[in-house]
This record gives structure tokens, sequence and C-alpha cells, in this order.
């Protein structure tokens, strides 16, 4: 993982590639890439400036998490890198592909097809049977439903027994493994994970952390998981802090209670940092 420091470049002033003008080349070997990523909500004095110019590298086969105050971007760091939301100027590539100028459908393509989601609230249809939901992302893609496969994953998170069973009738845990299995499917270039203990008790929680773990170690995955649990992010081989729309620190593999410190320093910062702003606008 890079952080790059120093003058930010525009996109313009960016090598071409893949024929989109001003589209930075792309560097091998990486699973997510962002260069000069920012995301501005409205305009002129009341302008919201979510993320600040981001510039990012992850390399294939990594588990990363994100973490910051509230406020702080991660939201909106996970859904530009993700394609769920555009950026107001930068570069973000995928698996090495460049997805700043797709069209919607294209990105819709993109997200069914090569990559992964596990949010906070499951997501799963009620309706449809565990092995069902587990399909859908073959199903909207357009794919042959592959049930050997479906198989498979449902085996990797210990649910092979519970493929004809409906979410209803699972626990919360049972639940978000399914939501794991669902993601794994396609063997998706990169997993994105939102909080996706966030609703768990502890052991449960573990017990997810672990398949996340499981899936980068073993099989290969790239998980980028949005947290604000410093216990979850311990399971990460590296942790990256926002502030401010802005990444301000990292840890390669912390502890719980390294992370904890790191993030009670960095929202001490910027308390700080606004009761200086305060005193000054008195």
């Amino acid at each position: 993982m890079r952080l790059r420091k120093g003058k930010r470049q525009k996109a313009g002033d960016l090598p071409g590639a893949d024929g989109l003008p001003g589209a930075p080349a792309a560097t091998p070997g990486l699973a997510v890439e962002l260069r000069g990523v920012r995301r501005q909500y409205g305009r002129g004095a009341g302008a919201v400036h979510a993320l600040a110019g981001i510039d990012l590298a992850l390399p294939r086969g990594t588990f990363t998490a994100v973490m910051g105050p509230s406020g702080s971007g991660k939201s909106t760091f996970l859904q530009c890198a993700a394609g769920l939301d555009r950026p107001s100027a930068g570069s973000v590539r995928l698996g090495g592909t460049e997805i700043t100028g797709m069209s919607e459908n294209e990105l819709t393509e993109l997200r069914r097809s090569r990559l992964g989601f596990v949010f906070q609230a499951f997501n799963l249809l009620p309706s449809l049977t565990v092995e069902q939901n587990v399909l859908l992302p073959m199903r909207l893609a357009g794919q042959r439903q592959d049930h050997r496969r479906a198989a498979e994953v449902l085996a990797q998170v210990g649910l092979a027994d519970k493929a004809r069973r409906r979410p209803g009738e699972l626990s919360g845990g049972q639940q978000q493994r399914v939501a794991v299995a669902r993601a794994l499917v396609t063997s998706p270039d990169v997993i994105f994970a939102d909080e996706p203990t966030g609703a768990l008790d502890t052991g449960t929680a573990a017990e997810v952390l672990g398949l996340l773990r499981h899936a980068v170690d073993v099989l290969g995955a790239t998980v980028v998981m949005v947290t604000h649990d410093p216990a979850a992010a311990a399971w990460a081989d590296r942790v990256l802090f926002l502030a401010d729309g802005a990444f301000a620190d990292h840890l390669e593999r912390g502890s719980a209670e390294r992370i904890a410190a790191r993030m009670t320093a960095l929202t001490g910062r910027g308390r700080a940092a606004a009761g200086v702003g305060a005193g000054a606008a008195a």
C-alpha cells in the first residue's frame, strides 16, 4: 500500500490511458487505485469538500480497513472507490480498469460482475432462499447461475446445510455469512465492506471478520472495509485513518489497542483544530 504525498497532480496533467483524456496509466498488481480524487457537494461558500485529493494504491490480495471520526469522509471514499458515486475530480481504477468515465450502465455491470459488497444491514431478499440470494449477482449480471459455485462458497462460510432456508430463519451472524458468500460467488476483483460487523455481537463479529481474513489469505481476495471498531480494524493488514477528507495516518498490522489510541489522538487533534477555529471566529 502506498500513500502518495507531495504536490497534487491535476487529472488533466496525468498521462492518458484507455482512450480517456487525462486518465493516468494503470499500475500493474493493484486492485484499487485512486489519484487526486476529490468529492465536493454544493458550490461557493457553502460547498462541502468530502474528499480533498485522495491518492491511494492498494495491491491485490490485501485487507485494508478505513477509519476516521464522524464526517471524515469514510462513506464517501467507499462510494467513490466502488463506483457508487462519481468523484468531482480525479481518477479511480479497479483491477486496472479506469471507471471514472464509465456510463451508469457500465458501472452497474462492473459492480455486478467484478465487485462484491457486504453491508451492515445484510441486504438479503427475504423471499429468496439462501442459495438464491448467493446466486443473485450472477442472475442480475445475466450469467448462468452456477449452483456448484454457490454450494462451494456456502461451504466456505459454514452454511452448506442452510441453502434452502430463508433469511428470516437464520440468526444475524448467519445472515451476514450469507452476505459474505454472495460477495465471493463471482470471484470479484475487490470486496467492499461497509461496517460489516456493526449489527453483530462480539463473538459473531469475529466469525465474520475471520471469513473476510480467510478470503484474503486463502482465496486471494482483496478487501476494503470501512469500520468504526478498532477490534474489527485489527483484522486488516493495514488501517488508514481519514480526517477532513484526506488520509492523516496509517498503521501496519496494528493491535486493537494501538488502533484505538491513534483514533483517540486523531479525534483529539480534530477537536483542538475546531476549537481554534471557533476562537478565531469569535
